[in-house]
């Protein structure tokens, strides 16, 4: 099992790729896809699936051509599909690009598996109302969006966001998995668990 970055678009979205066993799973394609599509098949891998942390415009610039390129289908937050109709979800604010309209199938917070593995998909709201992270506890590893960051959070002054959701989503979905779990985010480094209970100051004097 292997977890591959790939930071694309305008605003150097990471989009995590996780192959197991030949088929691989791509979370928030957010720009051209090509160096994702080429990895795919340099390594002879199959994309089997396209997981979207939220629906804001920078994380899924790339869904419409990775879709048509591989025949992965999307799946997404049905909360956060108002943003669509937004410049936040749509693009086209401050200059950047229009979202070349896609498909998805609605993903709900709950067990899954993809690869043959067991995610958990979780709610956690607060940076949009939406938000999922997707923890898969065979390879000790959260894909958490704008959630959380190595020594910070995601913005909440967005329409949709709120810090109170967001640091509750935190404390009780995020720093309740293992410790040694690695967080990788949509913007940034990757970061675990324990270190961000210890050392993220937006949560210095909480007690957990």
């Amino acid at each position: 099992m292997r977890i591959t970055s790939f930071p694309l678009g305008p605003l150097d979205t990471n989009c995590h790729v996780l192959d197991h066993q030949g088929q691989a799973l791509a979370v928030d394609p957010g720009g051209d896809p090509a160096e994702v599509l080429e990895f795919l098949r340099a390594e002879k891998l199959t994309l089997a699936h396209i997981l979207i942390t939220h629906l804001h415009f920078d994380h899924i610039y790339g869904c419409a051509a990775l879709a048509k390129a591989t025949g992965a289908p999307v799946l997404a937050p049905p909360a956060d599909a108002y943003l669509l109709d937004t410049e936040l979800g749509g693009g086209g604010m401050y200059g950047f690009p229009v979202v070349e309209l896609f498909d998805y199938a609605p993903l709900a917070e709950g067990p899954a598996r993809f690869l043959g593995l067991e995610c958990q998909c979780l709610a956690t709201p607060g940076h949009t109302p939406g938000s999922l992270s997707f923890y898969f506890p065979a390879v000790t590893a959260a894909f958490v969006g704008d959630l959380i960051f190595y020594r910070s959070v995601g913005r909440t002054d967005f329409p949709g966001g709120s810090s109170e959701a967001l640091k509750k989503s935190v404390q009780e979905k995020i720093f309740t998995l293992p410790g040694e779990t690695t967080l990788y985010s949509g913007h940034g480094l990757e970061t675990t668990v324990a270190d961000e209970k210890t050392h993220n100051p937006f949560f210095l004097h909480e007690m957990f």
